[in-house]
């Protein structure tokens, strides 16, 4: 398919370069021109403009990827919509679960697909974990621990992302929002919801750690801690069933080389069995992601990661800031 792209920046160039040779990038868009301009001109015949409606109105562009600051993923989102063109939106898909309704609305109306950017999902340790939990080996889900975090950088507090107008939220909603898909990826649906967000060490007017303490109604846990004070980029996720646990470490890049360990346990108990694997190389989730976007397309099939998703951990999200008022 031929694609666009609104917003240049970081996520927008890894979106550019996930789409694979089977996909033509014709369109990008930045409120700095500067911007579209660089990344046009990496991919022949590219256009670039300042404007984001001339990329989603393209005549050329079939589908859309919204890699926007938080404020105007639905925004336009919504206008690819309304012209029946496919989007995927980059997480978290708006500031908060209101802001996406309109959204969910028109895309069940036009039977348009819509994929939210939750690669993580897409990670092949996250893959290989969905393989052997999906068997039963493991037994009946307990609990999960996960923490996710990074050390910001020098004038991380004066980003768009420390600006909650842009932003709608800090840490808890920048990578909080995966955790808590990957959580309900597993858990299901949370009913109670509890937890506390603050903000440490960088001043500025959105948290920078975030705390959850996630139930079912079946009492299963979710354990969750986002930083933006690692210091040392870290992402751990654990998934504890009655007969042993898959335990993910590392996502590649700063977070470390990415590893699935599954412990087995014997009936005998004591040390478990133990097998390891690990993934090496660059970070293999956003082409994977699109790829499968695409397949949904192409089958006229609701993706996995989908509005839906997004509005539920925007729900718990939002549940959180309230509470933490």
């Amino acid at each position: 398919m031929k694609i666009g792209i609104v917003g240049c920046g970081l996520v927008g160039t890894k979106r550019s370069m996930a789409l694979g040779p089977a996909h033509q990038l014709v369109a990008v868009a930045d409120v700095e021109l500067g911007r579209a301009e660089r990344l046009a001109s990496q991919y022949p015949g590219c256009e670039y403009f300042a404007d984001w409606r001339a990329v989603v109105g393209h005549p050329a562009c079939e589908a859309i990827i919204v890699a926007t600051t938080n404020d105007m993923l639905t925004e336009v989102a919504i206008a690819a919509v309304e012209l029946q063109k496919p989007v995927l939106i980059e997480k978290p898909a708006a500031r908060n679960s209101k802001e996406i309704e309109p959204l969910i609305q028109l895309a069940a109306q036009r039977k348009v697909a819509v994929k939210v950017g939750f690669n993580h999902r897409f990670h092949p340790a996250f893959i290989k974990a969905r393989e052997i939990w999906d068997t039963g080996v493991l037994g009946e889900l307990m609990y999960i621990r996960g923490r996710y975090g990074h050390g910001g950088r020098v004038g991380y507090d004066k980003e768009w992302r420390a600006n909650p107008k842009i932003a709608g939220g800090g840490e808890l909603l920048d990578q909080g929002v995966h955790l808590i898909d990957l959580s309900r990826w597993f858990a299901g649906e949370f009913s109670d919801i509890s937890g506390h967000v603050d903000t440490y060490f960088w001043e500025m007017p959105v948290e920078d750690n975030g705390f959850m303490l996630l139930k079912t109604d079946r009492r299963q846990v979710a354990w969750l801690h986002v930083s933006c004070t690692e210091w040392k980029n870290l992402f751990s996720f654990e998934v504890f069933g009655r007969n042993g646990k898959l335990q993910i470490d590392g996502l590649g890049g700063s977070y470390g080389t990415e590893r699935l360990t599954c412990y087995k346990m014997l009936p005998e108990m004591g040390p478990p069995n133990t097998e390891t694997w690990e993934f090496p190389g660059p970070d293999q989730s956003w082409a994977l992601e699109f790829e499968y976007f695409m397949e949904c397309v192409r089958n006229c099939r609701e993706p996995q990661g989908n509005l839906r998703d997004a509005h539920a951990a925007l729900e718990i999200i939002g549940a959180l800031y309230q509470s933490n008022k």
